[in-house]
């Protein structure tokens, strides 16, 4: 299961038309054939996608039909234009994924995607895809390219040693950049720094100049307790600190300018160590397909000794056994004759048999097709039932609410005839006509939505219950029927399958003699 949503995630990488969200995507082959077109568009062309049915729904029979053409193109694919025979592996039964959406066998008609993927002419572009999934995706995809292709996880392995090479020779010369750049931002931050302690002590030398004719003008600078002396001796005091800050800045901004030209040597050998393992990487390359080469052509020789072996010995067996068979002709003869005469009459009663067969076959379909007649006019009873059942419900929910209803103007009523008994006691004949009038009236309502009430529910109810017991019996006749269908048709499907045993047993029997017999006369 994991190997299949594994391959189902590095599919989705093609980008195809078709949905392929799910596993149940994948079983119609119409995702497998627009991948297949995507690694190799020359073969794999228009011609051959349109044999592949795109609407095929829920028939399974439509989808074993597109499964077996792209296992068959996926094989042909590897013998013809991979050069690559899959012997070692399992070939996936195409039967369980169309028609159970089996997940195991789906995995492995992917993992035969993934072996032309990842030896086609555009295999570099599919393994750097794949390096940039999850890391346990990773995994994954590379035991299933290994199970599938030893030639495929070799060159995995020698694309994924020299590209984790570049990537560091790249990461280095990125830090050497950034360590450039920042070195060079600090030596034009020091240049601005100096520039400025210039222009300060320029300033300062201008306002010293000033100061000294001012001096020169009035107090004299070596008393040092005159407000000349002791600004003098400020001034220059800041001067010297100055002139050794500016020292220092010039000591490290010569440091941090030894510091860049050292990272340019580094930055250059970085470069030329780039260079001489991009041609060690295209050597290496050359090398790999110079050894495919190779062993494609010592896989041939091995595959031919085998091939000759295997013929030596077919030659051996078949002396043995033409000298087997002139000693044995005779009583063989006579044995072979009456085993013919004997399976002759037993093909008589096969084909009898055959015929029954194939009567009970339609017999059968004709029982299918009526069991589904019913089953779909008890899934409408069903559904009526369930109507009814919901209009029932809201009947009495609709009673439920006027019998409330009921009560209330009951209790409201009785209220009154209270008040009115109170009232009379207290001041009688103080009642007017209008309220005696809306008492009446209050009443002769109540009294008719009791009738009209009563008597809709009544028929309502008495509608219903006879809906839903039609409703139930039909649906129990139905059922009892149902069952009685399917007692009938296992009881069919079990005589089949006997007679279908009966048939096979027959004719292996024939063909046993057949080839007994083209052996006698050979």
């Amino acid at each position: 299961m994991e190997l299949c949503e594994s391959l189902l995630t590095w599919i989705q990488t093609f980008g195809v038309e078709a949905p392929c969200k799910t596993v149940e995507d994948l079983t119609s082959g119409i995702v497998m054939a627009q991948a297949l077109q995507k690694i190799d568009v020359v073969y794999f062309n228009d011609s051959w996608i349109s044999r592949v049915k795109p609407e095929v729904g829920d028939n399974w029979r439509l989808k074993i039909s597109n499964l077996k053409k792209v296992l068959k193109g996926i094989l042909d694919y590897n013998q013809e234009i991979l050069g690559q025979h899959i012997n070692d592996f399992t070939l996936p039964d195409v039967n369980l994924i169309g028609e159970h959406s089996d997940a195991a066998e789906l995995g492995r008609m992917l993992q035969l995607i993934l072996g032309c993927a990842v030896n086609c002419e555009q295999k570099q572009e599919y393994i750097q895809t794949i390096m940039m999934m999850e890391e346990s995706v990773q995994h994954v995809v590379m035991t299933a390219i290994q199970e599938v292709s030893y030639h495929a996880i070799l060159t995995w392995f020698l694309f994924v040693s020299f590209s984790s090479q570049l990537k560091k020779t790249a990461e280095e010369l990125n830090d050497a950049l950034s360590t450039k750049e920042e070195i060079a931002q600090r030596c034009r931050e020091l240049d601005m720094q100096v520039a400025a302690l210039q222009e300060e002590k320029s300033s300062l030398l201008a306002e010293n100049q000033i100061l000294m004719e001012r001096l020169n003008q009035s107090d004299s600078i070596e008393d040092i307790n005159s407000p000349a002396g002791r600004r003098h001796l400020q001034l220059q005091t800041q001067l010297e600190q100055l002139q050794e800050e500016t020292f220092r800045l010039e000591a490290s901004k010569d440091d941090y300018r030894i510091r860049c030209e050292e990272l340019e040597k580094e930055l250059l050998d970085v470069k030329s160590q780039n260079e001489e393992l991009a041609s060690l990487a295209d050597e290496a390359q050359s090398l790999k397909d110079e050894m495919d080469v190779l062993r494609h052509s010592s896989d041939k020789v091995s595959k031919l000794e085998g091939t000759v072996e295997h013929y030596k010995k077919k030659l051996e067996d078949m002396g043995l056994l033409r000298r087997q068979v002139h000693r044995q002709q005779p009583e063989k003869n006579t044995v072979l004759m009456q085993s013919t005469v004997s399976l002759e009459e037993e093909l008589r009663k096969a084909n009898a048999t055959k015929g029954q067969l194939e009567t009970y076959k339609r017999q059968v379909v004709e029982l299918q097709n009526r069991l589904s007649e019913e089953s779909k006019k008890a899934d409408k009873m069903e559904f009526e039932y369930k109507r009814v059942k919901e209009k029932v419900d809201s009947l009495q929910k609709e009673k439920d609410r006027m019998r409330t209803e009921r009560d209330s103007l009951k209790e409201t009523i009785e209220e009154l005839h209270c008040v009115q008994a109170q009232e009379g006691q207290l001041t009688s004949g103080e009642i007017s006509n209008g309220q005696e009038e809306h008492l009446i009236r209050l009443q002769h309502e109540n009294k008719m939505l009791k009738l009209a009430q009563e008597g809709s529910d009544n028929e309502k109810i008495a509608l219903l219950q006879s809906l839903l017991e039609d409703a139930n019996r039909r649906k129990n006749e139905l059922e009892t029927e149902n069952r009685l269908i399917n007692q009938r048709l296992m009881e069919e499907q079990s005589q089949v399958e006997e007679l279908q045993k009966n048939l096979q047993e027959q004719g292996s029997k024939a063909d046993d003699v057949s080839n007994d017999m083209v052996v006698l006369h050979s």
